[in-house]
This record gives C-alpha cells, sequence and structure tokens, in this order.
C-alpha cells in the first residue's frame, strides 16, 4: 500500500524545480537523492531535496525547466511505508475512524487530518483536536484525553 507523503505545491525559479510540502516526517528517506515516490504522472526519482520555509524545494530527474514544473503543480506523492514504523499513526487509517475519550463518549468520526507545526489535528464535525491528545488507536477506532472544555462530545 503506498502512502501519501507530500504534495508538489507550485514550480520554484526557471531550473525544474519545485516547491514540496512534505507530510511525512522522514525528509532525509522520502527525498534523499535517489528516492523514487510515485505519483499519478508515473514515478519521480529525487535529483536533490533542501528545506526552504517549512517546505522543500526538489529537483526531479527530467523536469528540467519551469514549464515542466509547472505541470507537476499539484501532484500528490506516494511511496511505500518504512520499515520500523508499526507505532505510527496513519492519516489513511485516522480519516473516518470513531473518536471515543477515555470514559467512552462519542466525538464524532474524524473528517481529515490538518497539519499544524504544534501538532496535527484531527478534524471532527464539532472542532479540533490536537493529535497530542490521541492516548489509543486501532481499526476504525480513536481514543483520545482532551482537557476538560477543549471539545464536546457529539
Amino acid at each position: 500500500m503506498l502512502l501519501e507523503v507530500g504534495r508538489i505545491v507550485k514550480p520554484h525559479g526557471i531550473r525544474g524545480e519545485v516547491i514540496v510540502d512534505l507530510t511525512s516526517n522522514r525528509p532525509d528517506e522520502r527525498l534523499a537523492a535517489g528516492s523514487v515516490l510515485e505519483s499519478d504522472n508515473g514515478p519521480l526519482e529525487v535529483v536533490r531535496s533542501s528545506p526552504h520555509q517549512h517546505r522543500w524545494i526538489v529537483a526531479f530527474t527530467g523536469v528540467a525547466d519551469r514549464n515542466q514544473a509547472e505541470e507537476l503543480r499539484g501532484t500528490v506523492l506516494r511511496a511505500e511505508p518504512i520499515e520500523g514504523e508499526d507505532d505510527t499513526l496513519w492519516v489513511h487509517e485516522l480519516v473516518g475512524a470513531r473518536v471515543y475519550d477515555t470514559a467512552g463518549l462519542f466525538y464524532g468520526m474524524v473528517r481529515e487530518v490538518e497539519a499544524n507545526p504544534a501538532s496535527d489535528l484531527l478534524v471532527l464535525p464539532q472542532g479540533l483536536v490536537p493529535m497530542t491528545f490521541v492516548v489509543d488507536q486501532e481499526a476504525g477506532r480513536v481514543v483520545i484525553d482532551p482537557p476538560e472544555g477543549l471539545i464536546e462530545p457529539a
């Protein structure tokens, strides 16, 4: 199964580089020279990458000018899971999960996971819950321990 690891936001400069919004916390592995990321446009091999304002400037093999880079705008980047990430919470496993607190009260279903510098946020029908309050997760179910007043049960 391929996981979404990032998205090409826009071209950068005139030499075919692009700005990538990386959703993976493993940039050294995902964007290392020679890494291949899958996309709807086919595989994209990383030539080089460097951090840039909370995103990444990335050059891909065969993308030599701004016009080619522009064609990649909005492209979703996917990759295989990295070995040893068994305790990782994956966005695709959280979206649609039913959310309960430690007392068993139901809070709704996760609509999406919103990236946030401090902590990614679970988007529920009645509000946002920082991932730091997730205490357990299993197939289709998330348990949270939010502070009083952060969010109301459904």
